[in-house]
């Protein structure tokens, strides 16, 4: 007890705020939402997405620097795992952006709505894209590939593709809804399990191969992945983002040089405002890199948008 206590006392509890605090709100969600809906469902479901999302946020806060990106894998591992093999492949249920659609066209909120009601629509309100840095299945197999440090943006706005693949996305769903018939086990069943497995299995073998041809391991997250575009509208409105200290800051670039993302903090940090690119997924990498503890996450209201971005030569 005496060395459990001792442990307890060396904790800097102020660093635990905003894992604890976005653990609540996921817990206050499944307890309004099991109330208000009577499936329990939803307090294991988002119970235990915000235990696990705490768990790494505070594992990233407490641990020395070179150790927190761990936290980070940790939380990507417990939540990609239990989403793709709980919710997906044993309940059937199809998560995918292609779920979405085909629940909207069956007029039911089902896992798939859900999911992207709370993770992709109103959660980036307050935390941003915090689900790209630290809950998605996707980058859970992107960030053990061997490409550890970005060379930058392509020049161009390559951008758009992620529109594009996401207007490909509501096209694909609609003719096989319309013109070949396919509604049933749309939702939930064997066929949604289907499209589930194929929609995961094309974005792991296209984002590996981006990877590879443009030696990225987000290229897939920077330039086609569909998810973005609802993520990047709401998350102009994020509470929480990084703001850098101006007199703290030396000018190393090293928090641009390791972002996972490209965000080219120091850009924002001269312009004395948070980072409003809405490309930042709060990974935190430019935190922990910082050898001047210039950065922070902060909350407050701000408009987000201008992208300030590194561009590869």
């Amino acid at each position: 007890m005496t060395l459990l206590r001792q442990q307890l006392n060396t904790i800097e509890w102020k660093k635990l705020i905003v894992p604890l605090g976005i653990m609540a709100a996921f817990w206050a969600l499944a307890i309004i939402g099991y109330i208000s809906s009577g499936w329990w469902e939803m307090l294991l479901n988002f119970g235990y997405l915000g235990t696990a999302l705490g768990v790494g946020l505070g594992l990233y806060a407490t641990l020395p620097k070179k150790k927190k990106p761990v936290g980070r894998r940790v939380a990507l591992l417990l939540i990609g795992i239990y989403l793709i093999g709980l919710v997906g492949l044993l309940s059937q249920n199809n998560i995918q952006i292609t779920g979405v659609w085909f629940s909207l066209l069956a007029g039911v909120a089902q896992a798939a709505v859900i999911h992207y009601a709370v993770a992709k629509i109103g959660g980036p309100l307050l935390f941003g894209r915090l689900w790209c840095g630290w809950a998605c299945w996707s980058v859970m197999v992107f960030d053990f590939l061997p490409f550890k440090r970005s060379p930058g943006r392509l020049p161009g706005k390559w951008g758009w593709l992620r529109f594009a693949h996401f207007g490909i996305t509501i096209a694909i769903v609609l003719v096989a809804w319309f013109a070949l018939g396919l509604t049933e086990n749309v939702v939930a069943g064997s066929t949604a399990l289907l499209w589930f497995i194929g929609g995961n299995l094309f974005y792991y073998a296209l984002g590996i191969g981006m990877a590879y041809a443009l030696k990225d391991n987000r290229a897939f997250c920077k330039y086609v992945c569909p998810v973005a575009v609802p993520l990047k509208l709401t998350s102009v409105f994020s509470l929480m983002k990084v703001k850098g200290d101006a007199e703290a800051c030396n000018g190393c670039n090293a928090c641009t040089k390791l972002c996972p993302m490209d965000v080219d903090v120091p850009a924002y940090i001269e312009n004395g405002t948070r980072v409003l690119s809405t490309e930042c997924t709060l990974c935190q990498t430019c935190i922990s890199t910082c050898s001047k503890d210039a950065l922070k996450i902060t909350v407050g209201f701000d408009v987000g948008g201008p992208e300030a971005l590194r561009i590869r030569n």
